[in-house]
């Protein structure tokens, strides 16, 4: 695509929201008041909004290699930080899709330079799970496996924080698991029970 096709597009895209309402952008100008924070995969082929089928101002976005949520990422931290204290959503999703190339990337043992602390986060998830994850032969559902249990993952990291903690106390908030099957196009929830693992964590975790 020639980037100045971008432009036509964009100017087709005003007219055609001015046309529906005439007053779009300047509502839209007032503020965001989103009920959900999505944590998501920079996949090209995983759009969010388009994907849950909501609208401008009804999800703050959050998007990287592999949906991660490492404490040492100032990005996501500060987008958990912001959603959760002042924007005050009341639902938090970690959301991956089978075929991510990261999950893909880090089952492999391969140096792929500045990438390799990025994805030792998804080698950790591996390690964590090892004894569940050898036990597939098939590595195709391995892989699938993976992803699913790298989203668990970042649930937990989700939960550990003070944001999330302090949210939860105040307005009981709470983290969801999906992930996104791009053969079909449908969302599957993991049902992470986050009750569950916040009371396993909380003797390590929890903070007053």
């Amino acid at each position: 695509m020639e980037v100045q096709k971008i432009f036509e597009n964009n100017k087709k895209w005003v007219q055609h929201q001015l046309a529906i309402d005439t007053n779009y952008f300047k509502d839209m100008s007032k503020g965001q008041n989103p009920e959900i924070l999505y944590i998501g995969c920079s996949d090209s082929r995983v759009t969010a909004e388009e994907m849950m089928g909501v609208g401008p101002g009804e999800a703050f976005v959050h998007r990287n290699i592999a949906n991660m949520v490492p404490n040492t990422d100032l990005s996501a931290m500060s987008v958990i930080d912001y959603s959760l204290m002042h924007l005050k959503v009341n639902h938090v999703v970690v959301c991956g899709h089978y075929y991510c190339g990261g999950v893909k990337a880090a089952m492999q043992p391969k140096d792929l330079g500045i990438l390799n602390p990025w994805l030792r986060n998804i080698r950790d998830v591996y390690r964590i799970h090892k004894d569940e994850l050898n036990t597939i032969k098939d590595e195709d559902k391995k892989y699938k496996r993976l992803v699913e249990l790298n989203v668990q993952e970042q649930c937990v990291n989700v939960i550990k924080t003070s944001e999330f903690q302090q949210a939860y106390n105040d307005r009981k908030v709470t983290v969801h698991g999906w992930v996104f099957d791009i053969h079909s196009g449908k969302l599957i929830d993991l049902k992470i029970d986050f009750e569950k693992i916040l009371d396993q964590i909380r003797e390590i975790y929890r903070l007053h």
